[in-house]
């Protein structure tokens, strides 16, 4: 009877020990989460050098306000809108990917729900489907129709602002979406970034290098998006919607301020250097205070000082 009673406890105490084992690793004791870093505004993607150096934007006249990527104006004429476009770039610089997995139950949706994978601490392991990721968000994911586009982006990735010293906001950016894959490599020393192609990190990094979100696929009902680490997304500044309308701004000292997961909708390992900007200086011709009615020349933009990972970068006064 007691052989019988032992044989039962040690069952029981196998059985609860393998439930714990399952709970520690479901719960995953050391995730491996990504840190996305919104790199110097202005510079191409894994850029090192001293910012101020960057010359990857420009002041661009434009005859028709309604195109997003409308071309510059290299003649005389009027132009409807003067832009301030700029190349901005997110590294990933943590211990694990960034990886979205997003869904849909049928074509009748138009977005998609999205749910973030974390790379396991435990074993490497990464979660392959939208099923399988665990991670709710509050974001989604659509289908942009557009010509230069045609393929799924991601919501409220990140966000352009034009701001006075004081951190009032004087123009928001239009853009709203962005198809998020492995672009470039950073030069910081990582000691996770995937070199073994066999590897969970190793295969997805595959997946993710010159990803393009189902392109030409708006039937999707899956679609991933993400950076390895070590990798970047970049965009350039002459794609659609990357700029900040000066048409209506005065004269002065500005930031440009970009911000990546400002909500904080994905996980990450570290938020502080979610934000990068540049203080800028603007003056119309003619040293006037506003915009001219009839716009023929552009305003003088001057780049003033660089801070990655701030917020603000102007002061008053210039």
């Amino acid at each position: 009877m007691l052989s019988r009673i032992g044989a039962v406890i040690a069952a029981l105490t196998i059985t609860a020990v393998n439930l714990v084992s399952s709970q520690h690793v479901q719960a995953d004791p050391a995730p491996l989460l990504p840190d996305l870093r919104q790199a110097p505004i202005g510079c191409p993607g894994g850029y090192d050098g001293s910012p101020l150096r960057c010359r990857a934007w420009d002041v661009c006249l434009v005859e028709d306000a309604s195109a997003p990527r409308g071309k510059c104006m290299n003649r005389g004429g009027s132009a409807q809108a003067v832009r301030l476009r700029f190349t901005t770039s997110i590294d990933n610089v943590g211990d694990g990917p960034l990886l979205l997995h997003a869904h849909r139950d049928s074509t009748a949706t138009p977005t998609m729900n999205v749910r973030q994978a974390i790379q396991s601490g435990v074993d490497g392991s990464i979660a392959g489907s939208y099923n399988e990721a665990r991670r709710e968000t509050t974001a989604s994911a659509y289908y942009e129709p557009a010509p230069t586009h045609t393929h799924w982006h991601l919501l409220n990735f990140e966000y352009f602002q034009l701001r006075k010293p004081d951190g009032s906001v004087v123009v928001t950016d239009r853009k709203n979406g962005f198809c998020i894959g492995d672009r470039y490599e950073v030069s910081d020393d990582l000691p996770n970034r995937p070199t073994d192609p066999a590897t969970p990190a190793g295969q997805l990094a595959k997946r993710l290098d010159g990803h393009m979100c189902e392109h030409h696929n708006p039937s999707a009902l899956d679609v991933l998006f993400g950076i390895s680490v070590g990798s970047g997304d970049d965009y350039k500044h002459e794609v659609d919607f990357q700029w900040l309308d000066l048409t209506h701004v005065k004269s002065g000292v500005y930031d440009v301020v970009n911000v990546v997961n400002s909500d904080r909708a994905l996980l990450e390992k570290n938020y502080d250097n979610n934000a990068a900007s540049i203080a800028i200086s603007v003056q119309w011709p003619d040293d006037a205070v506003n915009p001219p009615s009839t716009i023929d020349e552009a305003p003088s933009v001057r780049m003033i000082r660089s801070c990655p990972g701030k917020e603000r970068c102007a002061k008053s006064g210039g």
